[in-house]
Protein backbone atom coordinates (compact mmCIF):
# COMPACT_ATOMS: atom_id res chain seq x y z
CA UNK A 1 0.00 0.00 0.00
CA UNK A 2 1.23 3.51 -0.82
CA UNK A 3 2.04 5.32 2.44
CA UNK A 4 2.60 8.73 0.85
CA UNK A 5 0.06 11.50 1.24
CA UNK A 6 -2.74 11.21 -1.30
CA UNK A 7 -2.99 13.66 -4.15
CA UNK A 8 -5.67 16.35 -4.50
CA UNK A 9 -8.34 15.71 -7.14
CA UNK A 10 -9.88 18.81 -8.67
CA UNK A 11 -12.23 19.49 -11.60
CA UNK A 12 -10.59 21.36 -14.49
CA UNK A 13 -13.38 22.86 -16.57
CA UNK A 14 -16.17 20.54 -17.64
CA UNK A 15 -13.96 17.86 -19.20
CA UNK A 16 -10.78 17.83 -17.16
CA UNK A 17 -9.48 16.26 -13.96
CA UNK A 18 -6.45 17.84 -12.29
CA UNK A 19 -4.48 15.71 -9.84
CA UNK A 20 -2.01 17.69 -7.71
CA UNK A 21 0.90 16.16 -5.81
CA UNK A 22 1.99 18.73 -3.25
CA UNK A 23 3.12 22.32 -3.67
CA UNK A 24 6.83 21.95 -4.42
CA UNK A 25 8.88 21.02 -7.47
CA UNK A 26 11.13 18.11 -6.62
CA UNK A 27 12.22 14.74 -7.96
CA UNK A 28 9.99 12.54 -5.77
CA UNK A 29 6.89 14.57 -6.59
CA UNK A 30 7.60 14.42 -10.31
CA UNK A 31 8.27 10.68 -10.11
CA UNK A 32 4.80 10.18 -8.63
CA UNK A 33 3.26 12.27 -11.40
CA UNK A 34 5.01 10.27 -14.12
CA UNK A 35 4.20 6.96 -12.44
CA UNK A 36 0.49 7.78 -12.25
CA UNK A 37 0.56 9.00 -15.85
CA UNK A 38 2.15 5.77 -17.09
CA UNK A 39 -0.05 3.36 -15.14
CA UNK A 40 -3.22 5.29 -16.03
CA UNK A 41 -2.23 5.21 -19.68
CA UNK A 42 -1.73 1.45 -19.53
CA UNK A 43 -5.11 1.01 -17.80
CA UNK A 44 -6.75 2.19 -21.03
CA UNK A 45 -9.72 3.79 -19.24
CA UNK A 46 -12.63 4.46 -21.57
CA UNK A 47 -13.32 8.15 -22.05
CA UNK A 48 -9.81 9.49 -21.42
CA UNK A 49 -8.66 11.63 -24.34
CA UNK A 50 -5.31 12.96 -23.12
CA UNK A 51 -2.88 12.82 -20.21
CA UNK A 52 -0.69 15.88 -19.54
CA UNK A 53 1.99 15.40 -16.84
CA UNK A 54 3.64 18.52 -15.40
CA UNK A 55 6.17 19.23 -12.63
CA UNK A 56 3.76 18.39 -9.78
CA UNK A 57 0.39 17.55 -11.31
CA UNK A 58 -1.35 15.40 -13.89
CA UNK A 59 -4.12 16.79 -16.07
CA UNK A 60 -6.55 14.24 -17.51
CA UNK A 61 -8.79 15.41 -20.34
CA UNK A 62 -11.81 13.17 -20.80
CA UNK A 63 -15.10 12.81 -22.66
CA UNK A 64 -18.01 13.32 -20.19
CA UNK A 65 -20.26 11.38 -22.57
CA UNK A 66 -18.15 8.28 -22.02
CA UNK A 67 -17.10 8.56 -18.37
CA UNK A 68 -18.41 10.70 -15.51
CA UNK A 69 -16.15 12.86 -13.40
CA UNK A 70 -16.99 10.88 -10.27
CA UNK A 71 -16.31 7.51 -11.92
CA UNK A 72 -13.03 8.76 -13.35
CA UNK A 73 -11.88 10.07 -9.95
CA UNK A 74 -12.69 6.72 -8.31
CA UNK A 75 -10.85 4.81 -11.02
CA UNK A 76 -7.72 6.96 -10.91
CA UNK A 77 -7.67 6.95 -7.09
CA UNK A 78 -7.67 3.16 -7.19
CA UNK A 79 -4.67 3.32 -9.52
CA UNK A 80 -2.87 5.86 -7.32
CA UNK A 81 -3.28 3.61 -4.29
CA UNK A 82 -1.44 0.81 -6.10
CA UNK A 83 1.64 2.87 -6.92
CA UNK A 84 4.85 1.62 -5.37
CA UNK A 85 8.45 2.86 -5.57
CA UNK A 86 9.24 0.00 -7.96
CA UNK A 87 6.85 1.55 -10.47
CA UNK A 88 8.92 4.75 -10.62
CA UNK A 89 10.50 4.00 -13.97
CA UNK A 90 13.87 5.25 -15.12
CA UNK A 91 13.57 7.10 -18.41
CA UNK A 92 15.96 7.01 -21.32
CA UNK A 93 19.33 8.73 -21.16
CA UNK A 94 19.75 11.07 -24.13
CA UNK A 95 22.91 12.94 -25.10
CA UNK A 96 22.29 16.31 -26.79
CA UNK A 97 25.20 17.91 -28.70
CA UNK A 98 25.46 21.68 -28.18
CA UNK A 99 27.50 24.52 -29.60
CA UNK A 100 27.82 27.09 -26.83
CA UNK A 101 28.32 30.85 -27.01
CA UNK A 102 28.84 33.26 -29.90
CA UNK A 103 25.91 33.73 -32.27
CA UNK A 104 24.50 30.40 -31.05
CA UNK A 105 24.47 31.35 -27.37
CA UNK A 106 24.35 35.15 -27.14
CA UNK A 107 23.57 35.20 -23.40
CA UNK A 108 26.46 33.05 -22.17
CA UNK A 109 28.57 36.16 -21.55
CA UNK A 110 25.81 37.69 -19.39
CA UNK A 111 25.22 34.49 -17.42
CA UNK A 112 28.95 34.20 -16.75
CA UNK A 113 29.42 37.86 -15.86
CA UNK A 114 26.64 38.16 -13.28
CA UNK A 115 27.97 35.08 -11.49
CA UNK A 116 31.59 36.17 -11.63
CA UNK A 117 32.59 33.30 -13.92
CA UNK A 118 34.44 32.91 -17.19
CA UNK A 119 32.32 31.81 -20.15
CA UNK A 120 34.26 28.54 -20.24
CA UNK A 121 33.42 27.81 -16.60
CA UNK A 122 29.73 28.66 -17.09
CA UNK A 123 29.60 26.31 -20.07
CA UNK A 124 31.34 23.57 -18.10
CA UNK A 125 28.86 23.91 -15.24
CA UNK A 126 25.94 23.59 -17.66
CA UNK A 127 27.30 20.66 -19.63
CA UNK A 128 28.69 18.52 -16.80
CA UNK A 129 25.32 17.84 -15.12
CA UNK A 130 22.60 15.36 -15.97
CA UNK A 131 19.13 16.84 -16.16
CA UNK A 132 15.73 15.29 -15.63
CA UNK A 133 12.95 16.03 -18.10
CA UNK A 134 10.29 17.19 -15.67
CA UNK A 135 7.65 18.00 -18.26
CA UNK A 136 6.98 18.84 -21.91
CA UNK A 137 5.13 22.07 -22.61
CA UNK A 138 5.07 25.72 -23.73
CA UNK A 139 5.33 24.59 -27.35
CA UNK A 140 5.19 21.04 -28.71
CA UNK A 141 8.29 19.10 -27.72
CA UNK A 142 9.79 21.77 -25.41
CA UNK A 143 11.48 19.96 -22.49
CA UNK A 144 11.67 21.60 -19.07
CA UNK A 145 14.89 20.29 -17.55
CA UNK A 146 16.22 20.64 -14.05
CA UNK A 147 17.97 21.72 -12.23
CA UNK A 148 20.98 23.83 -13.14
CA UNK A 149 23.48 24.53 -10.39
CA UNK A 150 22.94 27.72 -8.37
CA UNK A 151 26.20 29.02 -9.83
CA UNK A 152 24.52 29.62 -13.21
CA UNK A 153 20.83 29.94 -12.25
CA UNK A 154 19.74 33.15 -14.00
CA UNK A 155 16.41 35.02 -14.31
CA UNK A 156 14.63 35.35 -17.64
CA UNK A 157 15.23 38.34 -19.89
CA UNK A 158 13.34 41.47 -18.87
CA UNK A 159 12.14 41.80 -22.47
CA UNK A 160 11.55 38.50 -24.31
CA UNK A 161 12.88 38.05 -27.83
CA UNK A 162 10.35 37.90 -30.63
CA UNK A 163 12.25 35.08 -32.31
CA UNK A 164 14.41 32.41 -30.69
CA UNK A 165 15.94 29.99 -33.25
CA UNK A 166 15.01 26.31 -33.25
CA UNK A 167 17.42 24.24 -31.19
CA UNK A 168 18.29 27.10 -28.83
CA UNK A 169 19.16 26.07 -25.28
CA UNK A 170 18.30 28.47 -22.50
CA UNK A 171 18.29 29.04 -18.77
CA UNK A 172 15.41 30.47 -16.74
CA UNK A 173 16.08 30.55 -13.00
CA UNK A 174 17.07 26.95 -12.15
CA UNK A 175 15.50 25.47 -15.27
CA UNK A 176 17.16 24.77 -18.58
CA UNK A 177 15.28 23.94 -21.75
CA UNK A 178 15.46 23.52 -25.53
CA UNK A 179 13.35 25.33 -28.13
CA UNK A 180 12.19 22.68 -30.63
CA UNK A 181 11.24 25.34 -33.19
CA UNK A 182 11.55 29.09 -33.69
CA UNK A 183 9.36 30.89 -31.18
CA UNK A 184 9.21 33.98 -28.96
CA UNK A 185 10.93 33.50 -25.62
CA UNK A 186 12.58 35.11 -22.65
CA UNK A 187 15.08 32.47 -21.59
CA UNK A 188 18.80 33.27 -21.44
CA UNK A 189 20.12 31.59 -24.62
CA UNK A 190 23.49 29.94 -24.06
CA UNK A 191 23.80 27.52 -26.98
CA UNK A 192 22.13 25.61 -29.79
CA UNK A 193 21.73 21.98 -30.76
CA UNK A 194 21.45 20.59 -34.30
CA UNK A 195 19.18 17.83 -32.98
CA UNK A 196 15.53 18.00 -34.05
CA UNK A 197 13.38 17.71 -30.95
CA UNK A 198 9.97 17.52 -32.57
CA UNK A 199 8.96 15.85 -35.83
CA UNK A 200 5.19 15.63 -36.43
CA UNK A 201 5.74 13.06 -39.18
CA UNK A 202 7.01 10.49 -36.69
CA UNK A 203 4.81 8.10 -34.73
CA UNK A 204 6.33 9.58 -31.54
CA UNK A 205 6.84 13.23 -32.56
CA UNK A 206 8.75 14.43 -29.47
CA UNK A 207 12.32 13.23 -29.01
CA UNK A 208 12.09 13.57 -25.22
CA UNK A 209 9.41 12.73 -22.70
CA UNK A 210 8.92 13.35 -19.01
CA UNK A 211 11.16 11.11 -16.94
CA UNK A 212 14.02 11.00 -19.44
CA UNK A 213 17.53 12.17 -18.54
CA UNK A 214 19.49 14.63 -20.69
CA UNK A 215 23.25 15.16 -20.81
CA UNK A 216 24.60 18.02 -22.92
CA UNK A 217 27.81 17.52 -24.92
CA UNK A 218 29.78 20.56 -26.04
CA UNK A 219 30.74 20.48 -29.75
CA UNK A 220 32.68 22.73 -32.11
CA UNK A 221 31.21 24.83 -34.90
CA UNK A 222 32.71 22.41 -37.41
CA UNK A 223 30.92 19.50 -35.73
CA UNK A 224 27.70 21.51 -35.57
CA UNK A 225 27.82 22.31 -39.28
CA UNK A 226 28.52 18.68 -40.13
CA UNK A 227 25.50 17.54 -38.10
CA UNK A 228 23.13 19.95 -39.83
CA UNK A 229 24.57 19.06 -43.25
CA UNK A 230 26.37 22.27 -44.15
Amino acid sequence: MNTQRSARYLPFGDSGLLIEFGETIDLKTNQRVIALNDVTLKANIEGIDELVPTYRSLLIRYDPQKVSYEKLVDRVKDIENTLKPTIMKKGREVVIPVIYGGEYGPDVAYVARIHGLTEEHAIKLHSEKQYRVYMIGFIAGFPYLGEVTDEIATPRLETPRLKVPAGSIGIAEKQTGIYPREAPGGWQIIGRTPVRLFNPAKRTPALLEAGDTVKFKSISEEEYNALIGR
